[in-house]
Formats: C-alpha cells, structure tokens, sequence
C-alpha cells in the first residue's frame, strides 16, 4: 500500500508542507521576538527620557522650596528640611516597593510579553 508512487508522492508534498509551515513559524517567532523587543526598547527610553525631565522639574522645585522656606528657617536649614522630606519619601516608596513598583512593574511585563488577545485576532 506505501510503496505505490502516488504514496510516496503524497508523502514527498507533506514533508515539503510540513518544512514550509516550520519555517513560517519560525520567520512568526523570529517577528515576534524583534516586536516584544522594540517595543520593550521603545518603552525605555521613553520612561528615561521622561524620568530625566521630571527629575530636573524636581531638582528645581526643591530649590524654590528651599528658597521659600529661607527667610522663616535660613538656608542651611531650608535645605536639611528639603532633603529629609526626600529621605522620608524614599522610606515609604522602600516599604511599599512590592505593591506601587514590583507588582505593576511584572504585571507590566507580563501582559507586554505574554499577549494571547492579539495571537487570537490574527
């Protein structure tokens, strides 16, 4: 029964279909990957770029406040007052890591990497 040439021919189109899918497959992850990794690039740098202006937005409303609080404390005290509200809030956010950065950070992640809703719309 296998060793007819229509078989064997029918056999020799599989394995040619078969190769065909695995490599269009293969180019689909490869695209994959390189979108996941864009738009994980992308996503930096915009988070840096914008980390960067807020910060400097920061660094020059610490100085008014510090300026503000100079004529009821003095400098040297208007500063200390500045930089313990810092260290406060860098106590908090250290306490609170796992729920404000941690868990949206990896629930981030994970939709981004791990997106089945648009695997099924394709």
């Amino acid at each position: 029964m296998f060793s007819s040439d229509r078989n064997i021919e029918t056999i020799g189109q599989l394995v040619e279909v078969l190769r065909h899918y695995v490599g269009l497959q293969t180019e689909y992850v490869k695209l994959d990957v390189i979108d996941k990794v864009v738009r994980l690039i992308t996503i930096f740098v915009i988070g840096a770029a914008s980390a960067l202006v807020m910060l400097l937005m920061l660094i020059y409303l610490s100085f008014s406040a510090a300026c503000a609080m100079a004529p009821a404390t003095g400098y040297p005290l208007a500063f200390c007052i500045v930089a313990a509200f810092y260290l406060i809030v860098l106590f908090i956010l250290y306490l609170f890591r796992k729920p404000i950065i941690e868990r949206p950070l990896v629930k981030f992640l994970a939709e981004m990497l791990f997106d089945n809703e648009k695997k099924a719309d394709i």
